[in-house]
């Protein structure tokens, strides 16, 4: 049996504002086992009332030496766990409707108009490069891209080969990935 077992609140308060590591150990003791009960209670969860109770104990130690109290140690002791629950508490409930509020922005999917404009400004500068390719090369990307026709039915409607339909279009795309690319670049940078 410890010496400060048999001490008081007060007593035990008052060494260990002087600096003796052992008073402090002793309030430890004493109450860590009902203030966890009780952040328990109040949380149902083992884990956060632990936590919650390390934070008081180490809001303790590190307020300890300077703290004048106008109540009991156990009344101050309860009031920090009280009030550290309740911050949790709002903590959570922050998280909780950040996260529904993303979940439905998400689920709603909506754009931002940033967004939208960024997309018309793209469509707009695709669309003057396809403009600006050779006559016959923009007419076989056009029926490839946009009619979803194939070489062969391409090469038949235009009267040309399968391979000059392929040669036209790999020639369309390297000039617009260039041209685009460069464009991009300048747009947004």
């Amino acid at each position: 049996m410890s010496l400060y077992q048999n001490l008081s609140d007060a007593k035990l308060l008052v060494l260990f504002k002087e600096g003796n590591r052992l008073a402090y150990e002793e309030i430890y003791y004493r109450y860590w086992g009902i203030l966890f009960r009780h952040g328990r209670k109040m949380l149902q969860n083992n884990e956060e009332a632990k936590d919650l109770v390390q934070e008081v104990f180490s809001t303790l130690w590190i307020d300890g030496p300077q703290l004048f109290l106008k109540t009991t140690l156990s009344a101050y002791l309860y009031a920090v766990l009280r009030y550290k629950i309740f911050d949790l508490i709002d903590r959570n409930k922050v998280r909780t409707n950040y996260l529904a509020s993303l979940d439905m922005f998400i689920t709603a999917n909506d754009y931002s108009t940033d967004h939208l404009v960024r997309e018309k400004q793209m469509e707009a500068l695709i669309e003057k490069e396809i403009a600006a390719l050779p006559e016959k090369m923009r007419m076989v990307f056009e029926l490839s891209r946009k009619a979803n026709m194939s070489y062969k039915e391409i090469a038949q409607q235009l009267n040309i080969s399968d391979n000059t339909v392929k040669k036209q279009i790999n020639n369309a795309l390297k000039i617009l990935r260039t041209r685009i690319g460069l464009n991009i670049f300048m747009l947004f940078f």
